[in-house]
């Protein structure tokens, strides 16, 4: 059993890009036996926004596999919610397989690491997902912390992952900080710059 799950956790960490570290440390994957009720709860909005924001310009309630917890999206920037809602379009895409959407928002020169070292091309890890044999079912953004500054952004949270990997099934919380490049008006992930 205690195989499985490291199998599933090496392979869940290429959610993690290569640059993805929490003080400097690697990504850390930990078994959780239930998601909570809070984690299927959409995003919480108590406060007074920093700038009016149209709602539906962010609609995260299209995002079927996708939850985001932890944070106030009234107390966002539009630049911050812009950051966020790529990151749930790109979980989203995780789970719908969508390879196409995928490119859209990866970069071409993207590198995965397995928490094990191995590293993988973009189209390596697509083609994983593609074939099956990673299946992501549902993703959690928890807590995250969103920094931009200019044409570049980080979002730092805790990923749950509901997936079968390589036939190893479970649900894993890693978490990691995922970078981003505005190119031609859209967030692009990136490699982290170390």
């Amino acid at each position: 059993m205690m195989r499985k799950i490291t199998a599933l956790a090496l392979s869940l960490c290429l959610l993690t890009l290569c640059s993805c570290t929490s003080a400097g440390k690697p990504a850390e994957a930990v078994t959780v036996t239930s998601v909570s009720e809070e984690q299927n709860t959409s995003i919480t909005q108590e406060s007074t926004p920093k700038e009016t924001v149209p709602m539906n310009e962010f609609d995260f309630s299209r995002f079927g596999n996708v939850t985001v917890t932890g944070t106030d999206i009234n107390s966002l920037s539009k630049e911050e919610l812009s950051v966020l809602y790529r990151q749930a379009e790109y979980c989203q895409a995780m789970t719908d397989a969508d390879i196409d959407k995928l490119r859209e928002i990866v970069s071409e020169d993207m590198t995965f690491t397995h928490m094990s070292g191995l590293k993988q091309t973009r189209e390596e890890y697509f083609a994983d997902i593609a074939d099956g044999s990673l299946n992501y079912f549902t993703i959690g953004i928890e807590n995250p912390v969103i920094e931009v500054n200019g044409d570049k952004a980080t979002i730092t949270f805790t990923s749950v992952l509901n997936a079968n990997a390589y036939g190893a099934s479970g649900t894993f919380r890693m978490k990691g900080t995922h970078h981003y490049e505005s190119r031609d008006g859209k967030w692009t992930a990136v490699n982290g710059r170390h």
